[in-house]
């Protein structure tokens, strides 16, 4: 449909690249636009708008997501210019800001595994929460107790939005400010399981998540490998993990999450610790 709709104003392969680079998070479009497209962005803006009926607002994104608080900037290209919506996954609701909080929709099938692993009456520690996403599909399947952690308050803000929200079967506990510190003042050796979707900087919040779970707790370790070859990315991302922890641990499993560039992809480790 959009190929057809676009082939008055892009080639083929020109159309294929651009559709393979937007996401539909609730009304919103979000559309990456290489270089040598820029100058026609506000007619690819226009037609995406035209094209899928449900779109409000088309935004092209300008900046990577960067930051202590994982922002981007976008620019309005067509509709309305608000970056809040609702997103739906999973039987859950989330307000999301495309902006100022960060949020991919393309990590739902890793929600969905986590919340699935998650057992009645842990407790977990998710480090780098943003919006909630992660916690609520978690509390909303088991009676868990979950401390949701989260540097920018406009991502803390919208998870307790997100936690009223949803029926919830067990607890979520959000806290504003650095995982380290808080993990340091409260949260020493409280979780059953710690999540680490923070894959640019895991290497720099190991201990913290180490310090956060108990003797015997799993840790998800979620990091960026480059591998030459797609099978070989979940072996070197677990060889790589042994090399930086500084404790024992058992290696439950590993996946590629998404591919994030040529040859590059986000990874998870799935451990159990002995300290």
């Amino acid at each position: 449909m959009l190929k057809k709709a676009l082939s008055s104003v892009l080639s083929e392969k020109e159309s294929v690249d651009l559709i393979s680079a937007f996401d539909q998070i609730g009304d919103i479009i979000i559309v990456r636009i290489p270089d040598s497209l820029l100058s026609k962005k506000k007619i690819i803006g226009e037609t995406l708008l035209n094209e899928v009926k449900i779109a409000r607002s088309v935004f092209y994104q300008a900046s990577d997501v960067e930051g202590d608080f994982r922002t981007r900037n976008l620019e309005i290209l067509a509709g309305e210019d608000n970056t809040e919506t609702e997103y739906k996954e999973f039987g859950c609701k989330f307000i999301v800001d495309v902006e100022k909080a960060f949020f991919s929709p393309r990590l739902s099938t890793e929600r969905e595994r986590i919340a699935n692993l998650i057992q009645d009456e842990e407790v977990v520690t998710n480090m780098f929460a943003g919006v909630g996403m992660f916690s609520i599909m978690a509390a909303k399947k088991k009676k868990c107790t979950v401390y949701s952690l989260d540097i920018n308050p406009v991502a803390s803000k919208l998870c307790e939005k997100n936690i009223e929200l949803n029926k919830l079967t067990g607890k979520i506990i959000s806290i504003n400010g650095d995982a380290s510190r808080i993990i340091e003042d409260q949260l020493e050796n409280k979780s059953d399981r710690t999540l680490m979707l923070l894959p640019e900087r895991s290497d720099e919040f190991l201990k913290s998540a180490i310090s956060t779970t108990k003797n015997e707790g799993i840790i998800h370790y979620y990091s960026h490998i480059h591998a030459d070859k797609k099978s070989e990315a979940g072996k070197l991302s677990e060889e790589h993990y042994l090399q930086v922890t500084p404790v024992k641990s058992e290696i439950l499993g590993s996946k590629i999450v998404r591919a994030v560039g040529p040859r590059y992809y986000q990874t998870v480790v799935d451990v159990k610790i002995s300290k």
